[in-house]
Order: structure tokens, then sequence, then C-alpha cells
């Protein structure tokens, strides 16, 4: 099984493809399952890099709190582990965050951001009401059959989970966005338009970073890597290739 041995302990993590290398980092109560379909589109390109965090998919829980700070120190001590000194970096929800605080603080190992389904606080999510219609219940159900599927910890510990989770979205992140003008990284931010995170507040991010572009996923929920795969793997390959023709013209 592809485990690595990290400061935490043991990591599940995958690499496919061939290319520059493209660092995968999945959204919160969610494992490489929900982004499947995406990694692998992605692969036709790059080497796609995608391990799973303490708590999630086939990597055991530890006993600490869920924080962004944590996740950015796992992130970097896997980059350490399997020898790549930057990759791209693609991030979803929880991993876009943790992307985000990779690209401001640790700009040597990030070639490009693509941050998707980002918050700076708390208070980028959308009301109780409209947060409801970001996720179906069939996508609710099918995250929870796939931890109780792969966890090393048993179905029965998702409740732990989850409430680990609850208490970090409710008091995590606090990313200043003025403090967004230090990330260099070409960065691209996506969400959808029925996302979770306020279309008002992904705008704040994308106008944050300098250079930074933004795309808003029509009719697209908080789930948009899942939902629609074909469409988020063609902005994330136009985005990284105009980086590219840039970048050399």
């Amino acid at each position: 099984m592809p485990y690595l041995e990290l400061p935490h302990g043991k990591a599940y993590h995958e690499v496919s493809g061939a290319g520059e290398p493209l660092l995968f980092l999945h959204g919160g109560y969610s494992s490489l399952e929900a982004t499947r379909e995406l990694t692998g589109l992605l692969a036709e390109d790059y080497e796609v890099h995608g391990p799973e965090r303490p708590g999630h998919g086939r990597t055991a829980d530890t006993p600490e709190p869920f924080a962004y700070d944590t996740m950015v120190r796992h992130t970097l001590a896997y980059l350490d582990a399997i020898g790549l000194a930057r990759a791209h970096v693609v991030g979803f929800s929880d991993g876009a965050i943790t992307g985000l605080l990779l690209a401001r603080d640790h700009p040597d190992r990030v070639s490009s951001l693509v941050a998707i389904s980002a918050n700076l606080d708390p208070t980028g999510f959308v009301s109780d009401e409209e947060a409801a219609g970001a996720m179906t219940a069939e996508q609710h159900e099918q995250l929870e059959a796939e931890y109780a599927l792969l966890s090393p910890d048993g179905a029965a510990h998702s409740e732990v989970i989850v409430g680990k989770l609850v208490d970090l979205w409710t008091s995590e992140p606090h990313i200043p966005a003025a403090s967004l003008a230090g990330v260099r990284a070409p960065t691209l931010v996506l969400a959808g338009d029925h996302d979770m995170v306020a279309l008002e507040h992904t705008a704040v991010i994308q106008r944050s970073i300098p250079g930074a572009q933004l795309g808003i996923v029509p009719g697209a929920g908080h789930l948009l890597v899942r939902e629609c795969p074909d469409l988020i793997a063609a902005i994330v390959r136009r985005f990284l290739t105009g980086r590219t023709l840039t970048s050399s013209s």
C-alpha cells in the first residue's frame, strides 16, 4: 500500500501521470475518491501527487484538533518526504486554504496555485439557508459512505472527525486579505456559483493576490470538483498552459 512515514505518522498517498509535479490537496471530510476523476484528467499532463491528511481517507486520525497551520506542516513534510522542492498546487476547500497559506508563507515551494472554494475566515460562508443548497443529500451520503469504507479508524469515528471539522470551520482560518499581496505564484481562484463560500468573498481573495485570475463555475455547488471534473480540468489546464506561455514570452 502506498503509505509514507511522516512526522505525524503514516500517511496514504497516490502518484499518477507524468510531467511537471502537481500537488492536489483534498477538502475536509473528503478523500482522494471525491476528486478521482478530476485528478485522473490532470494526470494526463502532470505528475499528480495526492496525499490524504490525518483523519481523512486511508490516513488514520491523530489526537490533535484540526488546524490549518498543522495542515501546512503536514504538506511541507510530505513534499520533503517525496523529494519535491516545488510543485503546482491545486487545493479544494480546506486544501485550498492550505494552498493559500503555502503560497503566502512558503513561496519557494509553490510553482502556481489553484484555490477552489477557499475562504479567508469563517465569515466567508453563505447563510445557513444558502448553504443547504450548496451540497445535495446524496453528495453528503456519498462522502459518509467513502469515509466508512476507507477510514482505518472505523466508520463510528466519523462523529469525532465531524466534531473536529466543525470546531475548525467555526474558528479558523484567519487570513488577512492584505497579507495575500505577498503571494507571488500565478494564481487561479475558483468557486461554484452556488458554493458554500460567498461569491463576494471569493472575489476578495482573487483581488487580494497580484495578477490572480477568477473563475465562477455556473450551476455548480461546493463539490464542483466532483460535479464537473471535465470542466474544472479544462480550466486548470488552460490556466497552467497560459501561465507557461506567459512566463516564457
